[in-house]
């Protein structure tokens, strides 16, 4: 069954811009500028009065829930462009304590003496990510960044790289995990 008409908005803050061109959204904010392109879809998106709409005309229930997701990415951009986003994570281990090291000023996350290996893992950040050691807490690093999907991504990297292998989890709990996730408060 088609549905006739489907619309989402996602209001714009001030001092913000969003440009949108055949499906390419363009978003500026006060941190910077992030792009993204929605070309596998076949909706109406446009900027009117300090509101972004995307519309489907007879779209069929796959097509009508993808409509919040657009407008949810969107959102999610224009979130990054004004506050940004931080993820911190914990280090875990039970005998042989983790030696992080970041290099190449905050995006390379070198990981030593992991299960007391002597293999060195290193995990490269995303673009735009940087990672910085916590001042206040012991075992903890803060990844920042003004795309949630690069953030969220180079996080997932880190904890593929100390998985476990060849032992049992449930026993072998050591690695690296995400422990807080969200976006920037306001006053920092």
């Amino acid at each position: 069954m088609k549905i006739i008409h489907t619309q989402k908005t996602v209001p714009i803050p001030d001092g913000v811009t969003v440009k949108i061109n055949c499906r390419h959204v363009v978003v500026t904010g006060p941190r910077g500028k992030l792009e993204r392109t929605f070309n596998k879809t076949s909706f109406d998106m446009y900027v009117k009065n300090n509101t972004v709409f995307v519309e489907l005309w007879f779209g069929q229930r796959l097509a009508v829930s993808s409509c919040r997701t657009i407008a949810t990415h969107i959102r999610n951009m224009i979130t990054g462009v004004t506050q940004g986003y931080r993820y911190k994570m914990r280090f875990v281990y039970a005998h042989f304590p983790h030696n992080v090291s970041i290099t190449k000023d905050g995006t390379v996350v070198e990981i030593r003496n992991f299960l007391g290996e002597k293999v060195v893992r290193r995990v490269q950040m995303l673009e735009g990510v940087s990672v910085v050691r916590s001042d206040n807490v012991k075992d903890e690093i803060v990844l920042t960044g003004n795309s949630v999907e690069n953030v969220s991504q180079s996080a997932a990297n880190i904890n593929l790289a100390t998985l476990v292998k060849n032992k049992d989890v449930r026993k072998f709990l050591d690695g690296i995990y995400v422990s807080e996730k969200g976006a920037l408060p306001v006053d920092e």
